[in-house]
């Protein structure tokens, strides 16, 4: 088969660009290297809307920003992943951050976002009473917000899938050919895959892509991110994303309400070498804890039940190349999509169809498109009436499997049956194993369950894809040596 289109990474860009397409007459392909979409950069992502403060209109990731912030209720309303448009507070402790703060709030309002406020001292502790007292001021962006970035990435593609769109998961391109007025991809395993158009939103691997298939030359700089995550419980949870006053390379360490009622601290921003370097270090989570409680008060390193690391792609100019070639035909460039890209997503999802449409490729709007995903229910937010209906008619959804995010086995079952087959899948999709114990009560029985519903024997199955198997035999098969 030759595809219209295929699309390489399916993180939030390239998961937005396969959305749009597929509204339209296409065969589009979904390609990704690792076990699941999101798994790459999108995985380790803070989860914010960001503002349309940060950056100067004339860059194109502000112009992206703007309008990508805008798209996010439509969004929500039909495709039903987590959000809330809970208003950003940029948070200034002496004067001299003052005056850079109005500088920022400067930028704001000309790049045509209207509705930030500048506030004292009074106003911004009444806004968020979490704040610590020697706030000198700061201003309120009450369009900015918090998302799930696994769910929305999971909803995009799901979305596409039913309408039309196809996903190849493990798939590994390392060689692109342009012949006879198409690409040919080689993945890794000899597999190959031919289509008209290629999108490469490689992230990470962007410049590898490019490179490989004869397109311009240049580098994807990781520059890395820790961030810690609290317990549902902890008093320091703010109402509004706190933002410190930025510097050069980074918007600094926030403290982020999250969308399912988790608190996240960081990012770090620290250039490396390897783009698998994740590690997080106790060097950084006390910079980030002390960064963190500068601003809000009551942040106790014991509220701390999770840490990770993410990787931003980052170019030389630091803005988005979203561009076609200009050294070989009908490929499109989306690469060095860092901060604020979540945000940005369904408006570089927009922007790569018209330059699709601008390269040739002709678009015919389907008469009908499918929104309405299949209900994604949450026990722990059902009230006990419509409980006691669905264990009526299946016990399997108030059997609790995850304690610490009351996950019932009929959640699980639905994330496998939805093609979500690791351990780190059926975590992003329902949040098992995301709460105070890390899984350490859960994974066995989750295990079973994935291996139950999917017939992957335990042996095989793996956290994230590829090596990562957890079980490697049985306790009796061990030989024992004197």
């Amino acid at each position: 088969m030759i595809y219209d289109v295929a699309v390489i990474g399916a993180g939030v860009s390239g998961s937005a660009v396969a959305w749009q397409l597929s509204r339209y007459e296409l065969d589009t392909l979904l390609i990704e290297r690792e076990a699941d979409v999101g798994f790459g950069v999108s995985k380790a992502n803070s989860g914010i809307i960001h503002g349309g403060f940060h950056h100067p209109v004339s860059t194109l990731k502000a112009k992206l920003e703007i309008r990508g912030n805008l798209m996010f209720e439509k969004l929500q309303h039909e495709l039903g992943f987590p959000f809330r448009r809970c208003g950003i507070l940029v948070a200034a402790f002496s004067e001299e951050e003052m005056a850079a703060v109005r500088k920022l709030y400067a930028q704001g309002i000309a790049n045509g976002v209207r509705t930030l406020e500048m506030c004292g001292r009074d106003r911004m502790l009444r806004l968020e009473p979490k704040l610590r007292s020697d706030v000198v001021g700061g201003f309120h962006a009450p369009g900015g917000g918090t998302i799930e970035p696994y769910r929305y990435v999971f909803s995009l593609v799901e979305s596409a899938r039913r309408n039309g769109v196809r996903l190849r998961c493990s798939w590994k391109a390392v060689r692109g050919e342009y012949r006879n007025g198409r690409w040919i991809l080689f993945s890794e395993d000899g597999d190959q895959v031919e289509a008209r158009y290629l999108v490469n939103a490689a992230g990470l691997h962007a410049d590898e892509v490019s490179r490989f298939c004869g397109a311009e030359t240049y580098t994807i700089h990781p520059r890395k991110g820790e961030e810690y995550l609290l317990d549902r419980c902890s008093a320091a949870r703010p109402e509004h994303v706190i933002f410190p006053v930025p510097s050069k390379h980074s918007k600094g360490v926030l403290v982020i309400p999250t969308a399912e009622g988790t608190t996240m601290i960081g990012p770090t921003a620290d250039p490396v070498d390897d783009k698998d370097d994740t590690a997080t270090t106790t060097e950084r989570f006390r910079k980030i804890l002390d960064l963190a409680r500068g601003m809000i008060d009551g942040i106790r390193p014991g509220d701390v039940i999770a840490s990770f690391a993410g990787l931003r792609p980052v170019l030389d100019s630091e803005d988005f190349y979203i561009a076609p070639s200009k050294r070989v035909p009908a490929f499109i460039h989306v690469a060095g999509i860092q901060s604020p890209g979540l945000t940005a997503s369904p408006a570089i999802g927009e922007y790569v169809k018209d330059l699709l449409k601008n390269e040739g490729l002709r678009l015919t709007e389907k008469r009908t498109i499918q929104y309405d995903l299949s209900p994604h229910r949450e026990v722990r937010s059902l009230p006990p009436e419509e409980l006691e209906k669905l264990h009526a008619e299946n016990p399997a959804w108030t059997r609790i499997v995850c304690r610490c995010e009351t996950i019932s086995e009929a959640e699980i079952i639905e994330a496998v049956r939805r093609g979500h087959t690791t351990v780190d899948g059926v975590k992003f999709f329902t949040r098992a194993g995301m709460g105070r114990c890390q899984g350490g009560f859960c994974t066995a029985e989750i295990l079973k369950i994935i291996s139950r519903e999917s017939g992957i024997p335990m042996e095989q199955l793996t956290k994230r894809g590829g090596e990562s198997r957890i079980l490697v035999g049985k306790l009796g098969d061990l030989e024992v040596k004197a």
